[in-house]
């Protein structure tokens, strides 16, 4: 009897975290974030021309900040917890200008807001 207790609650696979049914790509050319509730997102590394933290409150059930990389014509939408968010996150902190003080502000944020962390100069 109670091994059957056992297996029933600790011998059924525990649902995965929200975060990780995300699929994040990243190459030289570009990044893409995938996830099969969403349609994929692909920004080339060299069309990026705007950075930010997305914070929402729609935490903990969905991902509550984001890191956006934008474009004139393409983003990518990159959730925290994400694999992949900190490779992504270390390659473009190291873009001139970064905004860290912003970084440390979306952290201590609770609401709906977004952080800009870097903007491409104008040519």
């Amino acid at each position: 009897m109670i091994s059957r207790i056992f297996r029933y609650f600790f011998g059924k696979k525990r649902p995965i975290k929200y975060e990780d049914a995300f699929t994040v790509t990243i190459t030289n050319d570009f990044v893409r974030m995938e996830h099969h509730d969403f349609k994929p997102e692909e920004i080339l590394w060299k069309d990026i021309i705007e950075i930010r933290l997305v914070n929402t409150d729609e935490g903990p059930s969905y991902p509550d900040i984001w890191l956006a990389l934008i474009g004139r014509e393409s983003c990518c939408h990159i959730p925290q917890e994400a694999t992949g968010f900190t490779q992504v996150y270390d390659i473009v902190s190291k873009y001139e200008g970064f905004d860290f003080e912003n970084v440390t502000k979306s952290m201590c944020s609770t609401s709906n807001e977004q952080f800009l962390l870097w903007r491409k100069a104008a040519a």
